[in-house]
């Protein structure tokens, strides 16, 4: 998640006064409003808890009224504390810290704490209803939802609830993944925006665990659920033969043998972006970027409109970071509400192109945050797994030390080609389309767009195990 705090406002007290408030922003959208005051509590708390040593440095006191200077001073000061406390492993995810921003979240919103129902959307379209307070955070509204549809304790960790918004024709863009120190309920409804809902949906990316959660009924019509709703969408590619395949089950009712075939598809468990801009190989390069399978895959628009395709392993990747940048005038811009502002940003990675050579390559935008946590849970889950541990025990972990220290291992090895053509044979595929509970086939035309991914894989070998420094 990226912090940052890109204008401060200066707000009335209830005694007249005016304070100046800092707007802290999550991936580029207003989260809270807080004064100094406040953010001294909590680095004293912090202090008290955690020692000197391992709290990172606070902007001093000042006896006398800021000057438009100081205050823009205080507020890169303020946003390096931030982003300091976030990316500290033990820092990040304590309570002490997530319990601040959603307190500050609620108070800002000013949103009171009282009985409400929020509709949680499942891939299939369906909606589940909740009660649940204004006040309950991520995990708890998880729970409700998992209780609701009588999805047992165990299998509450392999999903998650993500924030998207629906697009036209059915598409969607996945904005994040709603995090421990928000409020599920403030964060959608100050959206203001009907398109924006809360989804469902597993997080784990290795295909091995969906044997745990296929042995329970409602497991396994989550899965399929989404399964059939990846395909549908062009996110899982389907040529006819495989289509029958599929829909010979679907009218069996074969759920299990369903997604035991879409496992052997091309971009299974995959999450696709909207179209972006890449400098690989060339510089203002339009990419299509799904991430999946310990990789970024990219089929990328050439200048001469040749079409390539390959993939980037986080394997290999020896570090990343996101970079934004709001338009701010003397650190004071105008307020962004609870709408996103105009920020740009963009995912850096350093790749091991072949042996000794390090290349970096740039993804710009507006979900480059949203890769960015991508990439990082397929570094924890992929450290999980080499320690022996399991998504139980990570989850377990998870709440208890926050993320998983990301190891400094290097191993060079010779790369394979990082893009070739992509394979223009395929054939066009009805789209497939299910309800929860029920089994059916819709077959509608899809054309092969450029939207569309195709073609060979290239597999990258473990280069530098687990790495992954989110330089926010």
């Amino acid at each position: 998640m990226h912090f940052s705090i890109p204008e401060t406002e200066v707000r009335s007290g209830e005694n007249g006064s005016t304070y100046v408030a800092y707007n802290i922003h999550v991936n580029g959208v207003l989260h809270c409003r807080v004064r100094y005051s406040q953010l001294l509590g909590l680095h004293e708390q912090i202090k008290k808890e955690y020692g000197n040593n391992v709290v990172p440095a606070f902007p001093p006191k000042k006896i006398f009224t800021l000057t438009p200077a100081e205050v823009e001073q205080r507020r890169e000061q303020l946003e390096k504390y931030m982003q300091a406390l976030r990316q500290d492993p033990l820092l990040g995810a304590s309570e002490t810290f997530n319990s601040f921003l959603r307190k500050a979240q609620q108070e800002t919103q000013q949103i009171p704490t009282e009985e409400v129902q929020l509709e949680v959307h499942l891939s299939n379209g369906q909606k589940v209803t909740v009660n649940i307070l204004t006040s309950d955070q991520t995990e708890d509204v998880l729970e409700a939802v998992a209780t609701k549809l009588d999805l047992p304790d165990d299998l509450v960790g392999y999903f998650s609830l993500f924030l998207i918004q629906e697009g036209e024709h059915g598409n969607c863009t996945f904005v994040r993944k709603l995090q421990e120190f928000e409020l599920p309920f403030v964060s959608v409804t100050s959206l203001h925006n009907p398109d924006y809902h809360i989804v469902l949906r597993k997080s784990y990316w290795d295909s091995a665990y969906d044997s745990d959660v296929m042995e329970n009924r409602v497991g396994l019509n989550l899965l399929y659920a989404q399964t059939v709703s990846d395909i549908e969408r062009g996110w899982i590619l389907v040529n006819k033969d495989q289509h029958r395949q599929l829909k010979s089950l679907q009218e069996k009712g074969s759920k299990k043998e369903f997604i035991r075939l879409a496992q052997t598809l091309k971009y299974f468990g995959y999450i696709k972006f909207d179209p972006c801009i890449t400098d690989f190989p060339e510089k203002g390069c339009h990419v299509i970027v799904s991430a999946g399978n310990n990789e970024l895959s990219f089929h990328v628009k050439l200048p001469n409109n040749q079409m390539k395709e390959g993939s980037f392993k986080v394997t290999r990747m020896r570090c990343w970071r996101v970079t934004s940048s709001v338009p701010v005038a003397n650190g004071t811009a105008n307020p962004c509400s609870s709408i996103k502002c105009d920020v740009k940003l963009e995912l850096a990675f350093e790749y091991l192109m072949s042996k000794d050579r390090l290349q970096w390559v740039t993804i710009t935008s507006p979900q480059a945050i949203m890769m960015s946590i991508c990439l990082q849970s397929m570094v924890d889950e992929l450290m999980v797994k080499k320690s022996g541990g399991s998504i139980k025990k990570q989850m377990q972990k998870r709440r208890l030390n926050g993320s998983i220290h990301r190891s400094n291992s290097q191993q060079a090895v010779k790369s394979p080609p990082l893009l070739d053509s992509p394979d223009t044979s395929r054939e066009q595929v009805p789209k497939l389309s299910t309800k929860l509970s029920s089994v059916s086939l819709r077959g509608i035309s899809a054309s092969n767009s450029a939207n569309d991914l195709s073609g060979n894989d290239f597999h990258g070998n473990y280069a530098f195990e687990g790495i992954g420094d989110d330089d926010l």
